[in-house]
């Protein structure tokens, strides 16, 4: 089959793969000019199933209206917030209903899970090298702190998920770089958890989907796609879709302006199309009556190069930390430290919070201070595609010839793997390997 692949973040990657293995044709449409160049960006990296839970959660709406006039807060609510947000929230707040929460908990620690034993015996058949660690540790401040996480220790016992709750000595064995200044309770240490660069796993996943024949068309924006026995998608070679991030490739030779170039747009046929376009999914299906509660949840992320490692070898994070109390992780990549979290919803992409990136310096400064020379370091804000229950989307559209693999919010890294091998077997009529249920776009018709 000829199948188009509408995004190459790291869920556009990994389904793109996964096609190509199974021997279809496939061609992948993305706006920018490289993979992960959005949302996959510059994420947390942490692979953690027992923590992939709904945010939609009983007593959440709570703890999000607790937080509102805090100086340093997990999630933020933007006063500017638009009517698909507001419409969000709605949806959202039902969904955080006890009987609703355990079955969407339920559908994604199971695909979480199958997607790290996807993702590792990728690594193990390919030979992947993307900075990857082993090891999660949840920080634990104070008494209060250890009190919330009992809910957490009790899924993670329900789903069998080895864990140990260490005191504070013990976590700073397990992370010697935790600075002794900032009280530390306890901690969570999840040692078959792991870390690894969601960003340079893309990178290789595409050349590997290369070499099986996939063909990536970068600065290109797919305008309409167009249902069907044989589904069509219009697109148009956009170099300066890419505003700061054109890459050189998207010069021309002749030296003219690539921004009076008169592109044209051009239709292109196929079996079938695969929608991975995160949250510019929503209109490309809205034209055909598909209307998905899809909006943008924006984290943030902060990366700069460690000191010298041969002068303090025990500086910064070995793998990978957590702070429970503001949801912010704090990641190595190599001779890189990544602190990550935020959630802010009805924000502007070009738009940074002041306070939301104080928060990550906060959390950055108490367990690692001095750790990293912050003068270089690297800010980025993506849009996490988040639905208001929790789990994607996954599988057919319900239109002829369009199949769906989107809506994976800050979990997209956790999920990508085992997403696209469902999907892939979807497309490809055969049973999954996992049970679905719950996973594809009937969920949103109950």
């Amino acid at each position: 089959m000829r199948v188009a692949v509408i995004g190459a973040g790291i869920v556009g990657v990994t389904s793109a793969y996964e096609l190509a293995a199974d021997g279809h044709e496939v061609t992948v449409f993305e706006r920018r000019g490289s993979v992960a160049a959005e949302s996959s960006f510059a994420n947390a990296g942490v692979i953690a199933p027992g923590y992939v839970t709904p945010w939609a959660s009983p007593g959440m709406p709570w703890h999000v209206m607790s937080h509102l006039f805090q100086r340093h807060a997990p999630v933020r609510l933007n006063a500017r917030m638009g009517a698909s947000s507001l419409g969000w929230m709605w949806r959202w707040w039902r969904a955080c209903r006890p009987a609703a929460y355990r079955s969407n908990r339920a559908r994604l620690q199971r695909l979480a899970t199958y997607s790290k034993q996807r993702l590792h015996k990728l690594t193990h058949a390919l030979q992947l090298d993307y900075e990857r660690t082993e090891g999660y540790l949840v920080l634990l401040r104070n008494g209060r702190d250890e009190e919330r996480a009992q809910a957490g220790l009790a899924l993670l016992n329900e789903a069998g998920m080895r864990y140990q709750l260490l005191d504070a000595s013990q976590c700073r064995q397990v992370e010697p770089g935790l600075s002794s200044e900032t009280p530390l309770h306890a901690g969570i240490h999840l040692p078959q958890d792991e870390v690894g660069n969601c960003r340079q796993f893309a990178l290789l996943l595409r050349t590997e989907a290369e070499r099986l024949g996939a063909k990536f068309c970068f600065h290109t924006n797919v305008q309409h796609l167009q249902p069907g026995v044989k589904p069509s998608v219009t697109k148009v070679y956009s170099p300066m879709e890419e505003s700061t991030w054109v890459s050189a490739d998207a010069a021309r030779l002749d030296g003219t302006p690539t921004d009076v170039l008169p592109f044209e747009p051009e239709t292109e046929t196929f079996d079938a199309v695969l929608v991975c376009a995160a949250v510019d999914s929503t209109q490309l299906l809205r034209a055909h009556g598909l209307k998905l509660p899809l909006v943008p949840v924006y984290g943030y992320s902060v990366t700069a190069p460690l000191r010298k490692l041969d002068v303090h070898p025990d500086i910064g994070p070995r793998s990978a930390v957590m702070d429970e109390r503001y949801k912010v992780a704090v990641s190595r990549f190599g001779s890189r430290l990544r602190v990550a979290g935020s959630a802010e919803i009805g924000g502007q992409p070009e738009r940074h919070h002041k306070a939301a990136l104080a928060t990550l310096y906060k959390v950055l400064n108490d367990w690692f201070p001095g750790a990293a020379h912050m003068s270089q370091a690297q800010v980025w804000k993506g849009a996490r595609p988040m639905l208001p229950d929790g789990p994607p989307l996954l599988g057919a559209s319900g239109l002829p010839g369009v199949w769906l693999n989107l809506g994976h919010g800050s979990s997209g890294w956790a999920l990508a793997c085992g997403s696209a091998r469902v999907v892939a077997d979807a497309i490809s009529s055969r049973p999954p390997a996992i049970d679905t249920e719950g996973l594809g776009l009937e969920r949103l018709r109950h």
